[in-house]
């Protein structure tokens, strides 16, 4: 428990509470008790924020990349050393599994790392345009330059990596920035923030602030704000979306994920990935296994073998090692869960196992004979259900993975190469992972939807592209005249 209210980080600098000010009481998702107690902004020094990032915009960018990389090296490192720290706030104000937290800050260490990497590569290119005579004697030459001020706006499931995968591609771009981390989990956020704090930046390179929703679509709004970089409900970044005028904008949303099980399909393989994929982080994940369609001829073993690894996984204290299925953010959205799952077993699903909840725990669940148009299966569920069904032709199973307005991720457990090649070439998703599942991320590969799963693609060296923009120079030779 942290004892004091725990300070934001307002332009680099630490902004204790007052008598008068805001407070965010952030408590452990897993007993209840009080975690943290925080220090909530105002819309006044939101724009003070603002304020201060645009005018420091310049000083940023002309940081030169070896004290950009410098700072995003430290940070990771400073990160390996408090890495507990960080594990244990993890399991406290999201209810993390211990094992779960532990390997979010590993990850969030190396997204640093690939940030100070990418940091020095940001490059750009030599074009000759003497492709037509009136251009005889011209040449370009193009880099990518800061797009400005960024607003980014993260969610509750992964408060630090998520985070580390806007931090880090901001700094490495120069783009100073504003953090909203989400109201839930922000304590993992400030303390990286005290991070920064220890790098060497230029005064208002950033802030931390936790803040209302409301507050927080000043940032939206506001035409000194370049850029909004936003992970979320699609309800949430759609709407910011409307709002943000002429900004750039990047929406990592959510999805229902799909994975087709071919028949050449090892299910001694498959079954341990989906049984992951399905129910790690009690399916807290935009990529978080959702649907499954198996070939007729696995099925049954399928759904046996998926029932059983199901309900031999351990529910409870995310701080016990054996802890698979910690509890959801919320009881709101477990009753959500709940709620989901009682209407598609009215319309006739089977609850092949689970389906009970406990207060904030939802048991891992499997469904079969699920209508398409039921809700569990079309809109995103956010919890450990999985529904399963037979298919008899891949390409029909294409089809219905296609039948979604999402499209973030798809994983394919197949043998055949004219299939691999024929997902790849037909899902309408961002990626296709073949020999597992879409829940699969390494923290550099491009990242990110179609349809309603959003725009853009996150992914350290593809998010430096989204917040830096081509600026070109072309030279004429002394002497040259245009044709």
């Amino acid at each position: 428990m942290f004892e004091d209210v725990t300070p934001f980080v307002l332009a680099g600098e630490l902004y204790a509470a007052t008598p008068t000010s805001e407070v965010l009481d952030v408590f452990d998702k897993f007993d209840h008790t009080p975690f943290a107690r925080v220090r909530r902004a105002t819309a006044d020094e939101l724009d003070l924020a603002v304020e201060r990032a645009f005018a420091a915009r310049q000083a940023v960018a002309a940081v030169p990349a070896w004290r950009r990389q410098a700072a995003l090296n430290r940070i990771a490192e400073t990160l390996r050393e408090r890495a507990e720290v960080f594990a244990q706030v993890l399991c406290a104000e999201a209810g993390k599994p211990i094992r779960d937290a532990r390997a979010e800050v590993s990850r969030a260490i190396d997204t640093f790392r690939l940030g100070a990497e990418e940091s020095t590569r940001i490059g750009g290119e030599y074009m000759p345009l003497d492709a037509t005579p009136r251009a005889e004697g011209y040449t370009s030459l193009t880099r990518r330059v800061p797009v400005g001020v960024a607003a980014l706006i993260t969610p509750f499931n992964f408060p630090l990596n998520l985070v580390a995968h806007k931090v880090a591609p901001a700094l490495a771009a120069g783009c100073p920035f504003i953090l909203k981390p989400a109201s839930t989990t922000p304590v993992s956020a400030l303390l990286l923030g005290q991070i920064l704090m220890e790098c060497d930046l230029p005064p208002g390179t950033f802030s931390v602030l936790p803040c209302s929703g409301a507050t927080a679509e000043r940032l939206v709004t506001d035409d000194r704000v370049s850029l909004v970089s936003f992970t979320g409900s699609p309800e949430v970044g759609w709407r910011l979306k409307a709002l943000s005028g002429r900004k750039r904008v990047s929406l990592e949303l959510g999805g229902n994920a799909g994975c087709i099980v071919d028949a050449d399909a090892d299910l001694d393989q498959v079954v341990p990935r989906v049984t992951f994929g399905a129910f790690t982080q009690s399916g807290q994940s935009c990529i978080s296994v959702q649907r499954v369609l198996v070939h007729r001829s696995l099925y049954p073993d399928f759904v046996s073998r998926l029932k059983q690894a199901a309900e031999a996984l351990v529910a409870g204290d995310p701080r016990d090692l054996d802890t698979v299925l910690g509890p959801l953010i919320t009881e709101a959205d477990a009753q959500r869960v709940e709620a989901l799952v009682e209407a598609a077993r009215e319309r006739g699903a089977t609850v092949d196992c689970g389906g009970v909840r406990d207060g904030c725990f939802y048991a891992a669940t499997v469904l079969t004979d699920v209508p398409h148009d039921a809700d569990v299966s079309a809109r995103e569920v956010f919890g450990p259900v999985v529904t399963v069904e037979p298919f008899d032709d891949f390409t029909a199973a294409v089809a219905v993975i296609n039948d979604s307005r999402f499209g973030l991720q798809a994983g394919v457990f197949t043998r055949d190469l004219h299939h691999a090649y024929y997902a790849w070439e037909h899902l309408e998703v961002g990626g296709v992972i073949i020999g597992d599942v879409p829940t699969f991320r390494v923290d550099g590969m491009p990242y990110g939807g179609v349809k309603a799963s959003g725009l853009g693609r996150e992914g350290v060296r593809f998010a430096i592209e989204e917040m830096t923009e081509c600026r070109l120079m072309v030279l004429r030779r002394a002497g040259e005249l245009p044709r």
